[in-house]
């Protein structure tokens, strides 16, 4: 059995080489938050405390709560390839700057070339998988899309809220993709995914981060919904593009993303930084 493991802020991954079967898996341990009306019972049940410091009228605890207030969830990979592995595993972050001739001579080439199944994508979209979890759903084959909660928010609670909304137009890979056609669809994601949200969890747009990411994670269009207040993985300003902004931007100028050079982070295992350090990019 091989362990592999990973400790960025909020979660750990495990790579486990199944005993007797040749196979990896990925497991992501990851706290779920405190939900707020239990914070009473975590308060009053006794648990050990261990004082770290105290140096005037401030003091720090490590403190060990009882089972039932210690919920981790564990999401699971399984059969896990060498990507699934490497996407995970901590690595040096460099940040690459994109021109558009870069992403039609390195990324797209790069993206066309890869076998990273989706197939997940249209098991949601076509109620083959996931069914039961949908929030919401235009059916409209160009300007539609399904809403389904996150598979790393177990929706105990508001704090950490994430949605994913998947188009059901399968040519869109990504940022560089879009163009004023697509304005439909994407103002359908904004107002409707909001509508949805705000009627089933009481959450108002205000309070909502709604974007897409660049590079994705995948390459099939959908859009990120999370709690305002939550620094989910991947919202920080190098990767994430609010939709509102997007709207704006193509409304502005149909080809806007297929002009400017776009930054995001890469990890230095990753095939794509291999691709743009051979072209004497980074």
């Amino acid at each position: 059995m091989i362990w592999c493991l990973w400790v960025p802020a909020r979660c750990s991954c495990l790579r486990i080489g199944l005993s007797g079967e040749g196979t990896d898996a990925v497991v992501i341990l990851e706290k779920t938050p405190f939900q707020e009306e239990k914070i009473p019972d975590l308060l009053k049940k006794p648990m050990h405390a261990e004082l770290q410091v105290h140096n005037d009228i401030y003091c720090t605890f490590y403190l060990s709560p009882p089972p039932e207030l210690s919920e981790i969830k564990a999401t699971v990979v399984y059969p896990a390839t060498e990507k699934h592995i490497q996407k995970y595993l901590r690595q040096e972050v460099h940040l690459i700057r994109e021109t558009w001739q870069d992403y039609k001579n390195i990324t797209l080439p790069f993206i066309q070339a890869q076998s990273f199944s989706i197939q997940w994508v249209y098991n949601i979209l076509e109620k083959k998988a996931e069914a039961d979890r949908i929030v919401h759903e235009n059916p409209d084959p160009s300007n539609g899309f399904v809403l389904v909660p996150d598979l790393k928010w177990n929706q105990n609670q508001l704090d950490d809220l994430y949605l994913i909304a998947l188009v059901h137009r399968r040519d869109i890979k990504s940022l560089r993709d879009l163009t004023a056609e697509h304005l439909p669809l994407l103002r359908n994601v904004l107002q409707e995914g909001k509508e949805a949200i705000v009627k089933r969890f009481g959450v108002p747009g205000s309070q909502l981060r709604i974007y897409l990411h660049y590079q994705p994670s995948y390459y099939h269009l959908h859009v990120h919904f999370t709690a305002l207040g939550y620094d989910a993985p991947g919202s920080s300003v190098e990767r994430a593009h609010l939709l509102a902004d997007v709207i704006d931007n193509l409304a502005m100028d149909s080809m806007y993303y297929q002009k400017r050079a776009l930054t995001f982070p890469l990890r230095a295992d990753e095939p794509l930084f291999k691709k743009f350090q051979e072209a004497g990019k980074v």
